[in-house]
């Protein structure tokens, strides 16, 4: 019996039935853009592994980063003590972002960011002794995460916490405000319930796993707008889009507009280990600065800012110094749109959209997304299809060649060829 057959007993799989998941590939090896299976296959990954792997498997830099901070500290608790890569980390962030966003709050996941952003939103008000504004307004094709907290504030409709909706905190969820009928609608809910709201959060230009769903950077201005009117805080959820992904830094960027709070995570670290980040304004932290440690914010994760991660991170954040990433990211986008673009004239396709380092292939229905999957993995590329749509994240350093055989997957699986 092999480890995966053996391990198979005891392992219980993400977001899978598991008496019908089929036994997952063993992945022995990565490197750049590719991922070494056991039985000697060797797949393009399109989707870099869930959108972390922005510099490609193995980056020797990052590689090296990690390998000295093992050797030093691999890690030490963040309660009393503190250590050079977590403060020079947090010191480089603050300087990506504009305005007055200088605060950085370290945790190891990105759903456990945003818990931090939505507790920072809540208790600024409770802080400043305000009662009753506990509510976060969330969005149509918004997905934050799977503890309890995000899946409150996720598509109650359309994504994947339908079955808890008894048991989640009650948040209002509504259509993002981009044409005549969604504005209106999200003007006269602030008119009736701005005084419940803590706070406004979106995801960027893009809302990821709703569905890879595109807006116009006027909704962010839009958002700033409405928030500045009612004195809300903005969130800005940046774990899927930051880091290049739009093919700008961080997407807000496109804007022009600056948020009260920013969380980032999967890329951060390139892919290499668990680290998240939510970034605070000056303002908003002020409110928690007073003799009373009843306004601390009481959140420590047990391995917040743990080395071996902030290592990592500093080390991606040289190669965006150093290497031509967001450049990259535009190269991708026009191949993109140019090899995907064949794609929507197949039968079931019902769009196609890029935006910077994402393409989108959105079908009528998935009816099977398991058999898609293994008939692309056919083709020698790793693409995990979800809902109605094939698309592709790939890292940021992929080659041109291999991004086409990731598009040639695509479109000849779709044509049934």
């Amino acid at each position: 019996m092999t480890w995966l057959e053996e391990g198979w007993r005891h392992v219980w799989l993400p977001y899978a039935q598991m008496q019908t998941a089929p036994l997952p590939l063993p992945a022995v090896r990565t490197e750049g853009s590719r991922i070494y299976l056991q039985d000697g296959r060797v797949l393009v990954d399109g989707i870099a592994s869930w959108w972390t792997a922005v510099h490609g498997y193995n980056h020797p830099h990052i590689r090296q980063a990690v390998a000295a901070q093992l050797e030093a500290m691999p890690h030490v608790m963040f309660g009393g003590l503190g250590h050079e890569p977590a403060y020079k980390l947090a010191t480089r962030l603050a300087a990506l972002m504009p305005g007055s966003l200088n605060r950085v709050f370290y945790t190891d996941s990105g759903s456990v960011a945003v818990e931090v952003a939505i507790k920072m939103a809540v208790q600024a008000r409770l802080n400043q002794g305000e009662r009753g504004r506990t509510r976060i307004l969330a969005f149509m094709g918004g997905y934050h995460g799977d503890t309890l907290g995000t899946m409150a504030i996720c598509d109650p409709e359309e994504g994947m916490h339908a079955l808890f909706a008894g048991l989640l905190p009650e948040q209002p969820v509504i259509a993002l405000p981009r044409d005549e009928a969604s504005i209106a609608a999200f003007e006269l809910f602030l008119e009736q319930h701005a005084k419940e709201l803590a706070a406004i959060i979106v995801e960027p230009l893009v809302q990821g796993a709703g569905g890879m769903v595109f807006h116009p950077p006027e909704v962010l201005r839009r958002l700033r707008a409405a928030a500045d009117h009612y004195g809300l805080v903005l969130i800005f959820d940046e774990i899927f889009t930051g880091f290049g992904r739009t093919g700008t830094m961080f997407a807000f960027e496109q804007a022009g507009v600056v948020p009260d709070i920013v969380t980032l995570s999967k890329a951060l670290t390139g892919g290499t280990c668990p680290l998240a980040v939510t970034i605070a304004t000056d303002e908003l932290f002020a409110a928690f600065l007073s003799g009373s440690p009843a306004t601390a914010l009481m959140h420590g994760p047990t391995f917040m800012a743990n080395p071996l991660g902030c290592a990592a991170a500093n080390a991606g954040l040289d190669l965006f110094e150093s290497e031509p990433r967001l450049a990259q990211a535009a190269a991708i986008s026009g191949q993109l749109a140019r090899e995907l673009e064949p794609c929507r004239e197949l039968p079931g396709v019902r769009d196609v959209r890029v935006l910077g380092a994402v393409g989108v292939v959105e079908l009528e229905a998935i009816e099977n997304p398991a058999a898609l999957r293994m008939r692309l993995v056919e083709q020698g590329v790793w693409i995990r299809p979800f809902r109605n749509i094939l698309y592709l994240t790939p890292a940021l350093t992929i080659s041109a060649e291999e991004l086409s055989v990731l598009t040639g997957a695509m479109f000849k699986v779709l044509s049934g060829a």
